[in-house]
């Protein structure tokens, strides 16, 4: 992967997503049509860690499921050359295979890899991993397709 990281001022210009379901801090790393490396901090006063669970927070899977689906629509932004606008989104559009190794937890930097299958008719499908450190907390194969907006 050769472009240059994008911070999160970057991610706003191409996610419409904000606060508190913005998951993508950082990418790391990307090359269009191909892959990209995202980075999300997992931190305690993280809203859903309040009722999942208090006495044990642990990152919800669907939680750990969409921020890889928000890393794999960044790449589909950067990799079509679209400049979004207020009114652009992505839609997740489809899920297989999602399986789930080890709870994550406030602390933990969580790292987002999705690598490009294909896409036809718009229709973006991506391999998509989670891992903390070197080790595997979770792997999906995941749609997405960009709509303009009006």
């Amino acid at each position: 992967m050769t472009e240059a990281q994008l911070d999160i001022h970057a991610i706003l210009r191409l996610l419409p997503h904000r606060y508190p379901f913005l998951l993508v801090d950082r990418v790391l790393q990307w090359q269009a049509n191909q892959s990209i490396l995202a980075l999300k901090n997992v931190t305690y006063d993280e809203p859903f860690f309040t009722g999942h669970f208090p006495s044990r927070p642990v990152m919800p899977g669907v939680i750990i499921i969409e921020a890889l689906a928000q890393t794999a629509g960044i790449l589909t932004f950067l990799s079509s050359a679209t400049v979004p606008h207020e009114d652009s989104r992505f839609y997740f559009v489809g899920i297989d295979k999602a399986r789930f190794r080890r709870p994550v937890e406030p602390g933990d930097q969580l790292l987002l890899e999705a690598t490009v299958d294909r896409c036809l008719r718009g229709i973006w499908r991506f391999s998509t991993r989670a891992r903390v450190g070197e080790t595997q907390v979770a792997h999906a194969e995941i749609m997405v397709t960009p709509e303009a907006g009006k």
